[in-house]
């Protein structure tokens, strides 16, 4: 990465979950429904925006969800990062959890119980009940909206301020496998997508500028392994 340019036909995306919320720290699920940064997660936004703009690389755009968790860090990075052109995409947002959302687990086995069983299927095909998404769905949205970016800048460095199950969707997508671990907030992690549509990861998980402020190991999102 560094001083590297990016290939003509690649589009370099750097992408980062959104700081901690309240409902992170609540073990709440939140899909699309919205839950602000809290304080620990307004300091996180600030620290993944100082960190890229340290590494001196021009952004030719920061792409972010619109809900407001990911729409607030985006909007730190892009002014740290001095990139003037913010773009909102609704296809970066969290999978939809019809209705588990607000929900901690323990709630869900009395309030939802069959969105929760789906929940914790290992069938991609069944979509949450309420309106949720299925894991195909998911994986298709995703997939369609990181090209779409892609496309629009190849030879450039984009940001991309996105979610949990988005992530982890974009690394099965990537590598044809889960990743490894937990998908922290205000984490970085970089895609190469090339106009023929080959994807690669070039980094993954980064969260050394997150060491004097802390993270939560169980920060739910999207999924049922982001808790």
């Amino acid at each position: 990465m560094g001083e590297t340019p990016v290939p003509d036909n690649v589009a370099e995306l750097l992408v980062v979950r959104h700081g901690e919320t309240s409902w992170n720290a609540l073990g709440r699920l939140q899909g699309q429904a919205e839950s602000d940064l809290n304080e620990p997660g307004k300091k996180q936004a600030q620290a993944v925006a100082d960190k890229l703009a340290s590494m001196g690389l021009e952004f030719a755009a920061v792409y972010t969800s619109d809900l407001h968790r990911a729409l607030d860090t985006a909007q730190s990075i892009a002014e740290k990062c001095q990139c003037s052109k913010i773009v909102v995409r609704e296809d970066l947002r969290e999978r939809c959890l019809g209705d588990l959302e607000g929900l901690t687990r323990t709630e869900a086995r009395t309030a939802a119980p069959e969105a929760l069983k789906v929940f914790m299927k290992n069938d991609d095909s069944l979509p949450i009940p309420g309106g949720g998404e299925s894991l195909e769905q998911l994986f298709v949205r995703v997939q369609n909206s990181f090209e779409q970016v892609a496309l629009e800048n190849l030879g450039k460095r984009v940001v991309v301020v996105t979610h949990g199950g988005v992530l982890r969707t974009s690394h099965i997508i990537a590598k044809g496998l889960p990743c490894p671990g937990k998908v922290v907030n205000a984490s970085i992690s970089v895609f190469h997508i090339s106009d023929d549509k080959d994807w690669t990861i070039i980094s993954w998980g980064d969260v050394s500028h997150l060491q004097n402020i802390g993270f939560l190991n169980t920060g739910f999102g999207g999924d049922k392994l982001s808790g």
